[in-house]
């Protein structure tokens, strides 16, 4: 019992700051604007480890991988701290299960990323019908543009209604069961 109430602590904690860094390297690489609340929300929340780790790992034409290598390391480090909460051993073959470990991790935070991304389509298609001009709304059309774009193109408003957000949602939904679920179960397999 209690550790399931540790389990659910790092589960949260641990969650959100991953989540929080995956939002910063989004909101960054599609150059949404520095100025708005979001952004300097996640700024004041994530600079304590994002600055750090830019002295050790470099940015790569424009991108900026410490932040997406810190939101790994911190899904690693949830892996690893749920496995020692609950008492699982890593198996026979340490090797192979650490190599399981760091793949969970990444398959993690790609099921992380789709998250965010529905959660932002959501987002932006009720603040189209509620507030169209709230401070947040640019920046979430920034986030979701790239997506979106290549969807209205092939698919144009019915009735002044722009379905792209639905088509992208099942696409995601799609993906989160398909590729990253048959990828979860084939690193599970090597814990």
């Amino acid at each position: 019992m209690f550790s399931n109430a540790i389990v659910f602590l790092l589960q949260t904690f641990l969650g959100l700051f991953s989540i929080a860094l995956l939002l910063r390297f989004y909101l960054q690489l599609v150059r949404a604007p520095a100025r708005n609340p979001v952004s300097q929300f996640l700024a004041a929340l994530t600079d304590f480890a994002v600055r750090p780790a830019r002295r050790v790992i470099p940015g790569l034409w424009g991108i900026d991988l410490s932040t997406l290598v810190l939101a790994w390391l911190v899904e690693l480090l949830l892996l690893v701290a749920v496995l020692f909460v609950v008492g699982q051993s890593l198996g026979a073959e340490v090797g192979l299960s650490a190599i399981g470990l760091v793949l969970l991790a990444g398959v993690n935070v790609l099921r992380a990323s789709l998250y965010i991304l529905m959660g932002a389509l959501i987002v932006q298609a009720v603040l189209s019908w509620v507030a169209p001009h709230s401070p947040i709304a640019p920046v979430v059309n920034t986030l979701t543009r790239p997506l979106l774009r290549p969807i209205q193109r092939r698919i144009p408003p019915v009735g002044a209604v722009d379905l792209s957000p639905l088509f992208a949602i099942v696409a995601c939904q799609l993906a989160l069961m398909l590729p990253l679920a048959w990828l979860d179960s084939l690193v599970r397999t090597l814990l």
